[in-house]
């Protein structure tokens, strides 16, 4: 089985590909090969998985992070319909501090984007009954999560939709990025 790493502006985040093999039944792609995954550098101890559905085109989950002691390293994926997947570097002294990365994730390409601790985290779906997976490698602890807020124009991210957003109260509550202080260093 095989795997393509690819490196993107922002040091740690990658987009990754498995192979995905088909015929007139189906598919079969293996989506997690940590010794695959290990020669190209990356090695994370990933501990639980987590699955959620959006069933509206524009539901917006982020942007989202966890402090130390719980602080996670995310590999999501799409199983179904389409995400913009967005990563913001958050961690002080980094050169691409406050910059981001974005990446449509869906069924058809097969995308994976893995995003370290350090970085806030969210994406808005673009096709309807969207079904979102991701491995993190620390549990959720509602006493270290953080958040920005999604829409903030100093962070410039051309969410999709962004008209009608479907966003939790929690989401439309998190502070913008200026006066930030960010719990994360290099």
């Amino acid at each position: 089985m095989g795997v393509i790493v690819e490196k993107t502006p922002l040091e740690g985040v990658l987009i990754i590909t498995p192979d995905k093999f088909g015929d007139e039944r189906g598919f079969f792609s293996e989506t997690y090969n940590a010794p695959a995954l290990e020669a190209h550098g990356v090695r994370h101890n990933f501990s639980l998985d987590n699955h959620s559905f959006s069933a509206t085109p524009g539901t917006l989950r982020g942007l989202h992070f966890q402090r130390e002691p719980t602080a996670q390293t995310k590999l999501v994926r799409v199983t179904r319909g389409a995400v913009l997947d967005v990563a913001v570097d958050i961690r002080t002294g980094s050169p691409t501090y406050g910059q981001h990365i974005a990446a449509e994730l869906s069924a058809k390409n097969w995308k994976q984007l893995l995003v370290p601790a350090g970085f806030a985290h969210g994406f808005c779906t673009i096709e309807p009954d969207t079904e979102f997976l991701y491995k993190v490698d620390a549990p959720y602890s509602p006493g270290d999560e953080g958040g920005l807020r999604w829409d903030d124009p100093d962070l410039g991210i051309q969410w999709p939709s962004v008209a009608g957003a479907v966003l939790s109260q929690r989401d439309t509550e998190w502070a913008p990025f200026a006066g930030f202080e960010s719990p994360f260093s290099l």
